[in-house]
């Protein structure tokens, strides 16, 4: 029971400082052409995941 407990304590202890904010400012930070390309990636991934889960009919 302790262990799982300190699991959880230490999950919301990295949400809470994981903010999307700061994963926004991050990036601006690194430049608008880095967020673009993530942003890219991240959308090629849904697609290929959703392509995956309907051509399975």
């Amino acid at each position: 029971m302790q262990n799982k407990l300190t699991r959880i304590a230490m999950l919301l202890i990295v949400l809470i400082s994981f903010t999307s904010c700061s994963v926004i400012e991050g990036i601006f930070k690194a430049g608008m052409g880095v967020g673009i390309f993530i942003v890219v990636v991240i959308v090629v991934i849904v697609i290929f995941v959703i392509s995956k889960i309907l051509g399975k009919k």
